[in-house]
């Protein structure tokens, strides 16, 4: 089970590094933040259904079908043809993806006392963590080597491990109602719900896209955002009035002592995915240097994220108690961020040191908030709403991942596509600030003087997105304030 949580976080960030690759061979450089965001969005839509559809059919056909469906969508992600196409394989992959984390963790909570939950859980957060840190050094590894696409095409088979160690070695107890009669069994399915669900968030996306890439007064915009609205309205109707079985109950939304754990979940998250994000493109477009090199200069990440988790499990083990250290964590994450704004050009200043530090200090705070408001939700939902709850938080880490995500690609091409044509002088500065949006190489074919604008233009606009990243964390350390224990013992 280890080995498909690794997959699936390593798939969240793998084309972090290779991004700007994928994008100059598909003449899509823009679009390129939904290779990560469509995968997300996908994994966010279908995490809540998993907990749901693994109390109705059982953990491990869930899981094991969760497999097949990843492996399938790397596949298709390997041999797209368009930046249509691997956005639509990248839904696919996600799709599988969100059973192959949700599912780990919900199985650990049925067989682990709470007490020793967090040491357990820190060491799933280490791999999760672990693989996303590895992903985009590796994805850039592929890109300068044997090309992005092995990247995808490998997964595949290394998919079907973990299906066949689960088929024939896991063994976990029937969930009350998994041997009921088929046709009852899709009956209980929220479907009406998942399916508004799943169109809120693709529809205030496409709204995020589109308003950064081309403006928030264009038609097609304003027509996704109150789609976003309108599903939004009626998800939460659906869900408070007609849905047998709620995918995401009100009881468990409404509920303060796990709203608090799931905001800090969301901007966590979010500013973490964000940040490695812009920090790659940072190193290949301001710094110039290699997709390799670029993952490379994201390793801090993974020492802290290791680190974190097994700091946040280990004291819950040893104390039972966590609400101080979230807290300790979140402040030391939002020192990070902070130092990694200085670190890029905030002040004029490069500082590769500050930037590797604060890497740390931001992965080393989340990867602890991670371990220790999982417990914290846990505990206060209690074994019949744990399943849900613990699905739902998976919906808002990755809801924050595919949010963050897509807000600081809208606040980045934004300020982007102004500074350049504030910058930029000529008859063909329309022709440069199009090329330059859609492929990194093209800044090579530059004039020198030009060449350094369109890098002040990236440096300048990359700042904006750092700064939203600051506000993240100093959310989530507000919220943590919030965050309550359960006796452990």
């Amino acid at each position: 089970m280890a080995i498909g949580t690794f997959m699936a976080s390593m798939d969240q960030t793998i084309v972090i590094a290779s991004a700007a690759k994928i994008g100059d061979e598909l003449h899509a450089l823009e679009s390129t933040s939904w290779v990560s965001t469509s995968y997300m969005l996908s994994l966010a839509s279908f995490q809540p259904m998993y907990g749901k559809l693994s109390d109705i059919f059982g953990r491990k056909p869930c899981l094991l079908s969760a497999y097949v469906i990843f492996a399938l969508g790397c596949i298709a992600c390997g041999n797209a043809r368009t930046m249509g196409e691997l956005i639509a394989a990248r839904l696919l992959a996600g799709v599988g993806g969100g059973g192959m984390s949700t599912i780990v963790s919900i199985t650990m909570s049925d067989v682990i006392d709470l007490r020793s939950r967090g040491t357990w859980q820190g060491i799933i957060n280490i791999v999760w963590a672990t693989g996303s840190a590895v992903g985009a050094p590796l994805g850039g590894f592929f890109a300068d080597s044997i090309g992005w696409r092995w990247s995808f095409l490998l997964q595949a088979p290394l998919a079907m491990v973990p299906f066949f160690a689960v088929l024939k070695i896991l063994h976990v107890p029937p969930t009350p109602g998994s041997h009921a009669p088929f046709q009852a069994k899709i009956q209980r399915i929220d479907f009406a719900g998942s399916g508004c669900l799943v169109l809120a968030l693709a529809s205030l996306l496409t709204a995020l896209d589109r308003g950064g890439n081309i403006g928030w007064g264009n038609s097609f915009t304003l027509i996704a955002l109150a789609c976003a609205i309108a599903m939004g309205t009626v998800f939460i109707v659906v869900e408070r009035s007609f849905a047998r079985e709620p995918v995401a109950p009100p009881r468990i939304l409404s509920n303060p002592a796990l709203l608090a754990p799931y905001i800090c979940n969301l901007t966590s998250l979010g500013c973490s995915v964000a940040t490695v994000f812009y920090v790659a493109l940072y190193a290949q477009a301001v710094r110039g240097r290699t997709a390799a090199q670029a993952g490379a200069t994201l390793l801090p990440s993974i020492v802290a994220s290791v680190m974190g988790s097994l700091l946040g499990g280990t004291v819950i083990q040893r104390t039972g108690r966590f609400t101080r250290l979230t807290t300790g964590m979140y402040v030391v994450m939002m020192g990070g961020s902070t130092m990694i704004a200085f670190a890029t050009g905030a002040a004029g200043w490069h500082s590769d040191l500050a930037l590797g530090v604060g890497l740390f200090m931001m992965s080393i705070g989340n990867g602890c908030g991670l371990t220790t408001t999982l417990v914290s939700l846990i505990g206060q939902a209690g074994p019949t709403d744990q399943a849900v709850a613990t699905a739902v938080s998976y919906l808002f880490r990755s809801l924050g991942s595919v949010l963050c995500l897509s807000v600081g690609s809208t606040i980045f091409q934004a300020s982007l596509r102004r500074r350049l044509h504030s910058t930029l002088e000529g008859a063909d500065v329309d022709e440069i600030v199009r090329r330059v949006r859609e492929a990194l190489s093209y800044m090579e074919e530059l004039e020198p003087h030009t060449r350094e604008a369109v890098r002040g233009a990236y440096e300048h606009s990359l700042q904006r997105t750092f700064d939203f990243c600051i506000f993240l964390s100093a959310t989530a350390f507000l919220c943590s304030v919030w965050v309550r224990e359960k006796p452990t013992a």
